[in-house]
């Protein structure tokens, strides 16, 4: 069943064509992926999809009663507003049923408290509001009567994020909803959007989460839209094979160009009917055979500085901020050409073990020594306030008139941003009239033009198109100083890191000897060897003793009691289902995380519901 129509859309900014005539289409149900290098205008087409922005020309149809939400890379939310205020903000029926029921507790009205009770049986919203709270509480958003206001920017994308999916719309449109989570975060989610009925359009350079979660890509490219009917690992495949066939096409066209151009000037004055349409098709061969041979990629290799023997060196380092511990006890010695990343909760520590190393933040204890030799690039996950007044080539002459690159190679400003895909046409526009790539491509360039030889890249594929991530990879493979990164984006960390330094919080820190998905795969493994050496006891039901003297049950009581009785024999069928499978010797690793923590869920949630079994079932009905 078709969802939404795009049809014939044209988009550009003054002189810049983002695309001509371009259309796609959505099925109900179906997870869409828009792929285009930065600045192509994939933002822009989520924009006009969601009807936050207008095309040149074209249009949009969304089918009749269907609800969208969606998801902004810079969303507003309004800052004097609670953070439950604000996932309450929304037209959706359920929502503003639970938010009078929050009220109507707030109020100690006894008639409204009753009137907002009736009204959340009716619309079977007490399951509703407890998903509300898991989302939240999945995404890290705890404290629901913060002001908005004084959250962070990533507070914000995720509370944003949470709001959107609590919405439940038919359609779900979100701009790179992976930054500003965290690992864990980003593999519930995989989860959620896999598990949800609505249908996804989606912009994201994570390349994990887009082969698990999409089943359609469109790819925007010179303009123009490709689809392709599967996941990212098949797009990769299909995508070479286009080009592979469009440069075989564009060369036929040339050696055809030749010679009809060698017929066009000996053609005499006098032409026929048939000289007519040879001369009209020879215009189209002309189009074709001027089009760009090869895919245009980015190619680094920028020189790194001499490195020494002794690298940085780090003693018993501690820190913390009051109560809380970010750094206990942390000793590690940099060795030459090791790639390491860090990975852990939000709030934990990451960024700020960067900070410390680079001597931007003070450290509680502990000794650091660096090396006479170290010369660091420091990519900061807030970026560099460029001078939005400031042109491209301007921000690049500040810092260098000549780069050296390669061996004994060296670039001139301009060449620098032509091997950095900035087109000359782009040198002199102003940097506010980039796009949020675009910008994140010439910090980059800020950071690696000045030679480092120990590199500190903080969430450095935030906004980063795939083509510029895989350069990148290949680049930080060959780079022969030290490399320490955070970043959420497993793929790229699978690709570039030799061992990780896993956060395990209270200030410890695990040296951890792999990549992610060898140490996600050592993780499922533990949670898997623990839960089978514990052996839970089943909860022993009391018996009621008859003592006229205890209360009744109320009917509201009574009727939680039976469904309490129904969801723990739910719950003990599917544990014991879960233990079966995991025994079982199911050997897919993704399957085996999935299973381990519905286990943990489901045993939560069993003893819960068995604790208040107890206490009900010792209430005389």
């Amino acid at each position: 069943m078709n969802y939404l129509q795009v049809e014939g859309i044209t988009k550009s900014y003054g002189d810049l064509v983002l695309y001509s005539n371009i259309s796609l289409s959505v099925e109900k149900e179906q997870h869409v992926a828009i792929i285009a290098n930065n600045g192509a205008g994939k933002t822009s087409l989520l924009r006009i999809i969601a009807g936050a922005d207008t095309p040149d020309s074209g249009s949009v149809v969304v089918r009749n009663d269907l609800r969208l939400g969606y998801l902004e890379q810079e969303p507003w939310l309004n800052p004097e507003l609670t953070v439950i205020e604000e996932v309450f903000e929304s037209s959706d029926t359920t929502i503003q049923t639970i938010k009078e029921y929050e009220l109507a507790c707030q109020s100690g009205n006894a008639e409204q408290l009753a009137e907002a009770t009736n009204a959340m049986d009716h619309a079977k919203a007490w399951n509703y509001e407890a998903k509300i709270k898991q989302i939240l509480s999945q995404l890290n958003i705890n404290n629901f009567e913060q002001k908005v206001g004084q959250l962070s920017g990533g507070q914000k994308k995720r509370l944003a994020l949470a709001k959107t999916l609590i919405d439940e719309p038919d359609i779900l449109i979100l701009d790179e909803p992976t930054n500003h989570l965290d690992l864990n975060m980003i593999e519930w989610l995989e989860g959620f959007l896999n598990s949800s009925k609505s249908t996804l359009i989606m912009v994201t350079h994570d390349r994990y989460f887009l082969d698990r979660v999409c089943d359609i890509i469109y790819e925007i490219d010179d303009k123009q839209i490709f689809k392709y009917r599967g996941n990212y690992s098949y797009f990769l495949a299909k995508r070479e094979e286009r080009i592979y066939n469009q440069n075989s096409e564009i060369e036929k066209a040339r050696q055809l160009y030749k010679k009809e151009l060698d017929w066009i000037r000996r053609m005499p004055q006098a032409r026929g009917t048939k000289a007519k349409y040879r001369i009209d098709a020879f215009e189209d061969i002309k189009a074709t055979a001027f089009k760009n041979v090869s895919n245009e990629s980015m190619q680094i290799d920028i020189k790194s500085s001499r490195l020494g023997t002794k690298i940085i060196d780090i003693f018993s380092i501690y820190k913390s901020y009051g109560q809380k511990v970010l750094l206990d006890d942390f000793t590690y010695q940099f060795r030459r050409g090791e790639k390491i990343g860090i990975v852990g909760s939000n709030g934990i520590g990451k960024t700020t073990l960067l900070n410390i190393i680079t001597g931007n933040e003070p450290f509680d204890k502990g000794r650091i020594e660096v090396g006479t030799t170290i010369k660091m690039g420091y990519y900061k996950q807030e970026n560099a306030a460029f001078d939005p007044n400031k042109r491209v080539i301007e921000v690049i002459q500040e810092i260098a008139e000549d780069i050296a690159v390669g061996e004994g190679t060296r670039l001139s400003p301009t060449q620098f941003l032509n091997y950095f895909l900035f087109p000359h046409s782009m040198h002199y526009a102003y940097v506010s009239k980039l796009s949020g790539g675009e910008r994140k491509r010439l910090y980059l360039m800020t950071v690696l033009m000045r030679n480092p030889n120990f590199l500190i890249l903080d969430e450095p594929t935030n906004d980063l198109d795939i083509v510029t991530l895989n350069v990148l990879e290949d680049y930080l493979s060959k780079y022969d100083g030290c490399v320490l990164i955070v970043s959420h984006d497993r793929f790229f960390m699978d690709k570039v890191v030799d061992h990780l330094f896993v956060f395990e919080g209270n200030g410890k820190i695990k040296d951890f000897p792999g990549n992610y998905t060898q140490y996600r795969e050592w993780k499922t493994l533990q949670v898997k060897s623990e839960t089978a050496a514990a052996k839970p006891e089943q909860p022993q039901q009391k018996g009621k003793e008859r003592n006229d003297d205890k209360r009744r049950m109320t009917f509201k009581e009574r009727k939680e009691f039976e469904q309490l009785e129904a969801d723990i024999a739910q719950l003990e069928t599917e544990k014991s289902e879960i233990e079966a499978a995991l025994s079982g010797g199911e050997s897919d690793a993704k399957r085996i995380t999935e299973l381990s923590s519905r286990f943990d869920e489901v045993s939560k949630l069993l003893d819960q519901k068995t604790d208040r079994w107890i206490e009900l079932s010792e209430i005389e009905s």
